[in-house]
């Protein structure tokens, strides 16, 4: 555990010292960009990417790979070199070094949803309207569109999404006669009833992970992060999140959730042998499942989100990633010329057929990719399931403009609830103030 803390410390130590960077950017030109900011025409990216160049990237998306190397056959005159300069926090941390020096920054940075309100507040990414990727807009779904928009200003493109739904081992729910739960007071019945009739088995693990809170707090309709500019307000205790938390707290005080910490060997194994009996999670999950869940092969399935009213049809986002162009590229144009390309047009299609979850409204409802049968989820047509919960995301969600802080703590103070040593309405309160106080210190207006 201490462990745990240190490198959560460690972690937000270094996040700290790159908000300060952008702050300090607040209301700073960005004329570094190389590129005069004035409007450019479709014509006017074409012709730079006939006119070629070369271009960084910086991503760990394997799938971006393909997406490389066809690119380059079709404009042979641009050489993009894709870097991994690590996933998440270490790329983020490493971006706003490079930011900060003036040199070194790439040219295209892949920035998750949550973590792009960080640098979009310090101007450190190019607006793309200027480009007209705002017409765009009806190409993607809307979860992933709201997460690239702040405002009138679009920060990037949409690689991929998450709408969640819930993924449930048949061979359980049918072993002891459990009804796939549509609500989620179903979903702690459920839970109940597996675990009476196995002490061995869980409805699911969960030991505290700030992706999911609030993913669930969002479908709950929940909106507790409200952003104008630098002026905040936090309210992790408004009626979604109260939803939220009283269900689950239900779970907690029964003992009903695995302790085994989310993503480990342990974790994976729980998924494997059945111990652990359902997972909600985002619509990326299924190559986790078929790649380090193999003993499970043919008892998982899939089914929409249970709902916190019968008859709801709402679902929301976790995971998923934007490409941006950061503004101090000296390239932009051409640069957004891959980026468009990557997200959009036919780079879009083949990172879905290397895996990714489309954000793209037409590979969504595209024939071959809604009747893809998963020999993993015994046949079924995920797709189908993971396509219409898209559609389905609650709009108006915002994330804080120090989120990636914010998750990085999350675990010194929620984490509590899940011991037994606070509750889970107090403890994200705590979470709350903690947020606040830091907001504050790096000069932003809380509420």
């Amino acid at each position: 555990m201490s462990r745990s803390r240190t490198r959560h410390v460690s972690r937000a130590a270094a996040l700290l010292a790159a908000l300060s960077l952008a702050l300090t950017a607040c209301g700073s030109s960005s004329s570094q960009g190389g590129d005069s900011g004035e409007k450019v025409d479709a014509a006017a990216v074409e012709s730079a990417l006939q006119a070629g160049g070369d271009l960084t990237v910086w991503a760990w998306e394997p799938t971006l790979k393909k997406v490389v190397s066809d690119f380059q056959a079709k404009y042979p005159k641009v050489h993009v070199k894709l870097v991994n300069a690590g996933t998440g926090n270490d790329q983020y941390t490493a971006l706003q070094n490079a930011i900060k020096a003036g040199s070194g920054v790439p040219d295209l940075a892949q920035v998750e949803y949550y973590a792009l309100p960080q640098f979009a507040l310090g101007k450190s990414l190019t607006d793309l309207n200027r480009f007209g990727a705002g017409s765009l807009k009806s190409s993607f779904t809307t979860g992933p569109w709201t997460g690239v928009t702040s405002g009138d200003a679009l920060y990037g493109l949409p690689m991929d999404s998450g709408p969640m739904a819930l993924f449930y081992n048949k061979t359980i729910f049918d072993k002891y006669d459990v009804a796939v739960p549509t609500t989620w007071e179903q979903y702690l019945e459920a839970a109940r009833k597996i675990h009476k009739a196995d002490p061995k088995i869980y409805i699911t693990s969960d030991t505290g992970d700030a992706g999911f809170t609030t993913s669930m707090i969002w479908q709950a309709g929940g909106k507790p992060f409200q952003v104008q500019g630098t002026s905040v307000k936090v309210d992790l205790a408004d009626s979604g999140t109260a939803r939220f938390t009283q269900l689950w707290q239900k779970l907690i005080d029964e003992k009903l959730l695995s302790p085994i910490t989310g993503w480990s060997d342990e974790w994976y194994k729980g998924l494997g042998d059945g111990s652990l009996a359902t997972l909600v999670t985002g619509a990326w999950m299924p190559a986790n499942f078929s790649g380090a869940a193999t003993a499970a092969s043919g008892q998982w399935r899939v089914a929409p989100m249970p709902q916190w009213t019968a008859g709801g049809t709402a679902t929301a986002e976790n995971g998923g990633s934007s490409l941006t162009v950061p503004a101090a590229s000296r390239k932009a144009t051409l640069a957004y010329g891959f980026l468009r390309y990557a997200t959009a047009d036919a780079g879009a299609t083949t990172r879905v057929e290397q895996g990714a979850f489309p954000a793209t409204t037409a590979d969504l409802t595209s024939e071959s990719f809604l009747n893809k049968s998963f020999p993993y989820f015994g046949g079924q047509q995920v797709n189908k399931v993971l396509s219409e919960a898209a559609t389905q995301v609650v709009s108006g969600w915002s994330y804080l403009p120090f989120q990636v802080y914010a998750n990085n703590i999350y675990k010194d103070t929620v984490g509590k609830a899940y011991t037994g040593a606070s509750t889970l309405s107090k403890a994200l309160v705590a979470w709350q103030d903690a947020c606040k106080e830091y907001g504050s210190t790096q000069g932003f207006t809380l509420q």
